[in-house]
C-alpha cells in the first residue's frame, strides 16, 4: 500500500498501476537515491579536490580528479554493451556496479583517514579510478532496465525524486560545514565517504531485488556494424551533437571556483558554501526538470542549455570586469550553473531511454556515453586555456557551447509524443 501511494503521488497523470508496478519504481527510487546521495557526498569537484589539498597531494594529481570521474564512467560502455546485451537478467550489472563503488569509496576513506602526501594523493586517484568504472556498469545498463521496468511518464519522475531527496543530505551536510557545526578537516571529508560507500552497497542490495523481466538477447553477428548502427539514426545523431556541446555544463565549475576563489587559503573556508550552493540548487530543481523531462526532454534540454548559456557568459562578463568573483556572486553563480546542469542531465537521461532504440538501449546508451567521454577528454584542453588566458575566457568559450547545445536541441525530437 504503501509503494502504491508514492507511485500515485510521484506520477498524478498515471491512472492505473498494478501493485507489481509500484515496487519496481519504489526500489528504483530507494536505489536511486540511496547512490545520488553517496555521489554528492564524495563529489570530485569540490570534496575530493578540497581533501586531496588539505592532505598534501600534488596539483597535477588533483587536476587528474574530474577527467579521470568523468571519462571513466562513460570511455569503458561500448565494450560492456555486448556484455550487457547477451544477457537476459540485468539488474546484476546494476548492483554490482553499485557493490564495486561502495567498495571503492571504502578505499578512498581509508587512504584518507591513514596516508598524506602523494602516496595519499594517487591511493585516492587510484580508488576514484575503480569506482568510475563501475560507475560505468550501472550507466550502460540502468535505461534499459528502466525502460523495460518502469512506465513511460514515469521515468524523469523517480530520476528527479530521488535527486531532490538526495540533495537533502547533501545540503544538510554543506550546511554543517560551513556553519562549523562539523570541523572543516580530512577526518570529517573520511567520515562522509564512509556513508557514501555504506549507501552504495546498501543500493547494490535494494536493486538487485528488483522484479525484471528478461531481456531479448542480442545477435551479434556484423558486430561492427551493429555497434555503428547507431550513427545512421538521424534522431540520435543529433542527440550526440547536443549532449557533446552540453558538457560544457559539467566543464564549468572548476572554473567558476578557479575565479572566485584565487587563493588556495580561501577555498579551503568556502568549501561549506559552495557545497551548500550546489545542494540547494539540486534539491529545488531536480524534481522539477524531471517532471518536465517526462514531458517534453527536448524542451528541458533546450531550456537548460539557454540558461547555462546565459550564467556563464554574465559569469565570464564579470570576471573580465571585475578580475575576481566575490563569494557571495560566486556562490550565486554556481547555483544558478548547477541548475542548468541538473536540467541537462535530466533532460537527456530520459530522452534516450524514451527514444525509439529498435530494441538496443543497452548499445544506443553505451556509444552515447562512449563518444561523451571522448568529448570530455577533450575538454580537458579548457584547462590550458585557463592557465594560459585565464578563467573568463574559458568560461565564456563554454557559454558559447552551451548556446549552441540549446540551438542544436530545436533539431530534436518530441520522443514523449511517440
Amino acid at each position: 500500500m504503501l509503494s502504491e501511494t508514492l507511485h500515485k503521488a510521484l506520477t498524478d497523470d498515471a491512472t492505473t498501476a498494478d501493485a507489481g508496478e509500484a515496487r519496481r519504481f519504489t526500489r528504483h527510487l530507494v536505489s536511486l537515491t540511496a547512490t545520488k546521495s553517496a555521489d554528492g557526498l564524495i563529489d570530485p569537484k569540490l570534496i575530493l579536490s578540497w581533501v586531496m589539498g588539505a592532505l598534501g597531494a600534488p596539483g597535477y594529481l588533483i587536476g587528474a580528479l574530474v577527467p579521470v570521474r568523468e571519462s571513466g564512467a562513460l570511455l569503458p560502455q561500448i565494450a560492456l554493451a555486448r556484455w550487457i546485451e547477451a544477457s537476459t537478467t540485468r539488474k546484476f550489472f546494476w548492483a554490482a556496479g553499485s557493490l564495486i563503488q561502495g567498495l571503492a569509496a571504502l578505499a578512498i576513506a581509508l587512504a584518507i583517514f591513514t596516508l598524506e602526501g602523494t602516496v595519499a594523493g594517487w591511493a585516492i586517484l587510484a580508488g576514484l579510478a575503480v569506482l568510475s568504472l563501475a560507475r560505468a556498469a550501472c550507466s550502460a545498463s540502468y535505461k534499459d532496465i528502466a525502460a523495460r521496468t518502469i512506465q513511460k511518464g514515469a521515468r524523469g519522475t523517480v530520476s528527479g525524486a530521488a535527486g531532490t531527496v538526495a540533495a537533502g543530505l547533501a545540503i544538510a551536510f554543506a550546511a554543517a560545514l560551513a556553519s562549523g557545526l562539523l570541523p572543516l578537516k580530512a577526518s570529517t571529508i573520511a567520515a562522509a565517504i564512509t556513508v557514501a560507500g555504506g549507501l552504495w552497497i546498501f543500493a547494490a542490495l535494494v536493486f538487485a531485488g528488483l522484479s525484471e523481466p528478461g531481456a531479448e538477447v542480442e545477435d551479434e553477428t556484423g558486430e561492427l556494424d551493429r555497434l555503428l548502427k547507431p550513427l545512421r539514426d538521424d534522431e540520435f545523431r543529433t542527440f550526440i551533437a547536443v549532449r557533446a556541446l552540453l558538457i560544457s555544463t559539467a566543464l564549468a565549475p572548476p572554473f567558476l571556483v578557479m575565479m572566485s576563489q584565487p587563493q588556495a587559503e580561501r577555498a579551503l573556508g568556502n568549501l561549506g558554501i559552495l557545497l551548500l550552493a550546489t545542494a540547494a540548487a539540486t534539491i529545488l530543481s531536480s524534481y522539477v526538470w524531471g517532471r518536465l523531462s517526462d514531458r517534453s526532454s527536448r524542451r528541458t534540454l533546450i531550456y537548460s542549455g539557454a540558461l547555462a548559456a546565459l550564467t556563464l557568459g554574465a559569469a565570464a562578463g564579470a570576471g573580465w570586469s571585475l578580475g575576481t568573483l566575490a563569494t557571495p556572486l560566486a556562490a550565486a553563480v554556481i547555483f544558478t550553473a548547477q541548475i542548468a546542469y541538473e536540467g541537462v542531465r535530466a533532460g537527456r537521461k530520459t530522452h534516450l531511454t524514451d527514444m525509439d532504440a529498435q530494441g538496443q538501449k543497452a548499445l544506443y546508451t553505451a556509444l552515447s556515453n562512449t563518444m561523451i567521454g571522448v568529448f570530455l577528454l577533450i575538454g580537458g584542453a579548457f584547462g590550458w586555456i585557463a592557465d594560459s588566458l585565464g578563467p573568463a575566457v574559458a568560461l565564456a568559450l563554454l557559454a558559447v557551447m552551451a548556446g549552441l547545445g540549446a540551438l542544436f536541441g530545436l533539431g530534436l525530437s518530441e520522443v514523449q509524443d511517440d
